[in-house]
């Protein structure tokens, strides 16, 4: 269930991110709704995460995730572009994210 706690808080939040945007500035009711129930559902199911994982390799893994995947719908929603470092960049942090989940002795707390 760990894991599960933790793909819906990423997914939370890059929900949340993915709209923060459209906002305007949270004046703009809807999407300002959706940014608020995103990231108070992230950080709920976040500390669920905590309770069974490190906070430093948890919040690694959520931030690294969260990156990409936000990058990722940039690129394909908003159409901002990625040049080759971007590219690189986010392709180490998925290696980092990899590393930590595969070899890491540190993932149980």
């Amino acid at each position: 269930m760990t894991y599960l706690y933790l793909a819906i808080a990423i997914v939370s939040e890059v929900v949340a991110t993915s709209f923060l945007k459209s906002t305007d500035g949270f004046t703009r009711l809807a999407p300002s709704i959706v940014v608020i129930c995103g990231y108070a559902t992230a950080f709920y199911f976040l500390s669920l995460t905590l309770k069974a994982m490190s906070v430093g390799i948890v919040y690694a893994i959520w931030c690294g995730a969260g990156i990409v995947l936000v990058a990722l719908i940039a690129w394909l929603v908003f159409g901002q572009q990625l040049d080759l470092p971007a590219i690189l960049g986010m392709a180490l942090i998925i290696g980092g994210v990899a590393v930590i989940n595969i070899f890491s002795k540190s993932i149980a707390h």
